[in-house]
């Protein structure tokens, strides 16, 4: 039969992968990233119930073996770039949609390349020669069985949807398999029976409208069909660039947490100066003890990628959320600079002698790009633990 020709490449288990790629004594064995929270499982710590998000001492309960490791922040992006380059190697074009996933269209190699299972195949075996790490890839006739297909053959594997056997693939799937149906639709279908992809597509789409609004039933009815009429972007540039730190259970004095921003802060800005790009708004987010999460945000009257302006908005917004701070206890502090553009747009104000608190941002990214990011640090974060920003690379 047919093939389609989207692919859809995922790692598996990006960050515990790497931990067990640098240090052979964990492959094989149970292993976390981060303490407090797990940031990462691998499928050892899976197979005993370990799952992202959960609190160290649950997955230390559940795995008596587990293995804890710090996240290195650098090695992920390092992976993360010599596989991309491995993908843009096999085609033009590549959208990426995170760290360690994107979607590639290979119609166009039909002829140089052979079939789309072929190349598949061949990423998978170069992913896993030139970089040391496992991938899954989904191939169909779109994005959206695409990514399904690949986590259907999770971990290590490749699965092809063939050309009119995309209802004979979808329909088996639970509802959850859907973009779309997180915890609230989720209840609100099975409540009424419907449990698989194929018992929500036989629903008329006024009755699914009814139960889950009308933009989530549009959505949901087209994809219960197997419609999803995007293509591969190529080209396009993040809408924003964001970092997360867990920080664990207990109190956090003022200065624990402002020194968290700070590094937050100093990583974000000097990824976005990489990048050329000048952002509008900050995202502030928390997440608590009891697992509720608040997003507070402000918008800057001058978009910029200059570190001081953006601790500056995000002090405020951290001293505004003191007070649910402290009644609350916080365990995760993640931040985003949002509305970015290129930086060659920025619009600068009279008097033009206001560069000077960017020009020492440069000097300082190129002494860390020399010498290493610990090579000249904020006062603030000697002697502590930077531990670990998640990068959350956002396209939409």
């Amino acid at each position: 039969m047919a093939e389609g020709t989207f692919l859809h490449a995922d790692l598996d288990s990006f960050y515990a992968s790497v931990a067990q790629r640098d240090d052979p004594s964990l492959r094989g064995r149970p292993v976390v990233v981060g303490g407090g929270i797990v940031l990462a499982a691998s499928y050892e710590a899976k197979a005993c119930g370990v799952r992202t998000a959960m609190s160290g001492r649950i997955a230390r309960r559940l795995c008596p073996d587990l293995v804890e490791v710090p996240a290195t922040f650098t090695a992920y992006v390092e992976a993360s770039r010599a596989v991309f380059e491995v993908f843009r190697d096999i085609t033009p074009v590549v959208e990426g949609i995170s760290i360690d996933e994107a979607f590639l269209d290979v119609g166009g190699l039909a002829r140089l390349s052979g079939a789309p299972s072929r190349i598949g195949a061949e990423l998978r075996r170069r992913v896993k020669a030139e970089v040391g790490l496992p991938i899954s890839v989904g191939i169909a006739s779109s994005k959206f069985l695409a990514k399904v297909a690949s986590a259907a053959s999770k971990p290590d594997g490749l699965l092809s949807v063939p050309v009119g056997g995309e209802l004979d693939f979808l329909h088996p799937l639970p509802i959850e398999a859907l973009w779309g149906v997180g915890k609230v639709t989720s209840v609100r279908l099975h409540d009424r029976g419907i449990a698989t992809v194929g018992a929500l597509a036989r629903l008329s789409p006024e009755t699914l409208t009814s139960i889950v609004g009308p933009a989530s039933g549009r959505h949901l009815h087209a994809l219960s069909h197997g419609l999803d009429p995007r293509r591969v972007e190529t080209g396009r540039r993040r809408r924003s660039i964001g970092a997360q730190r867990a920080i664990g259970r207990g109190r956090h004095t003022g200065e624990e947490l402002d020194a968290t921003l700070v590094s937050l802060v100093d990583r974000v800005t000097r990824r976005m100066r990489s990048g050329e790009r000048i952002g509008r708004t900050f995202v502030l987010r928390l997440r608590f003890d009891d697992m509720t999460r608040v997003t507070r945000s402000r918008t800057v009257r001058r978009a910029t990628a200059g570190t001081d302006a953006w601790l500056v908005a995000g002090r405020a917004l951290l001293d505004e959320a003191m007070p649910l701070i402290v009644d609350r206890g916080v365990t995760l502090i993640g931040i985003s600079i949002t509305g970015l553009d290129e930086a060659e747009d920025e619009q600068l104000e009279l008097p033009f002698d206001t560069d000077a608190p960017t020009r020492l941002d440069g000097a300082l990214d190129a002494v860390r790009d020399k010498f290493g990011s610990t090579a000249v640090t904020r006062a603030v974060l000697l002697g502590r633990s930077e531990g670990f920003s998640a990068p959350q690379l956002d396209s939409h």
